[in-house]
């Protein structure tokens, strides 16, 4: 079984949304996260914030950030067991990120240190 991170990209990661939409947000991923654990393939997650981040650029240039020109932000990420490539892109087009407009899933197979996957 192979290992695939799904990375949550927002198009507008600026935008606050309501308290409620907030926990309506938070019980669907939960609910997508329990049936992908309940197949034994959920192997760890999380949200990322934007406060105490910064952004390293070339010659050791730091910004405050992820902002500015940046279209979009990660918003955090899951990772996934999975046989193929297709079944982690199953999980990921049921994720709830992707009920925002311009949001995306991105699916990567994560390699391991020892040269495999």
């Amino acid at each position: 079984m192979k290992e695939f991170i799904l990375i949550f990209r927002h198009e507008d990661g600026t935008r606050v949304a309501s308290p409620e939409q907030l926990q309506q947000w938070m019980k669907q991923t939960m609910d997508w996260i329990e049936g992908i654990a309940a197949q034994g393939k959920f192997v760890q997650g999380t949200g990322l914030t934007f406060t105490e981040s910064r952004v390293v650029g070339h010659n050791n240039v730091v910004t405050n950030g992820p902002f500015g020109e940046i279209k979009e932000t990660i918003g955090g990420y899951v990772i996934v067991k999975a046989e193929s490539v297709d079944e982690a892109v199953a999980f990921a087009k049921g994720s709830p990120v992707l009920q925002g407009d311009g949001n995306t899933v991105e699916v990567r197979l994560i390699a391991r240190g020892d040269g495999t996957h």
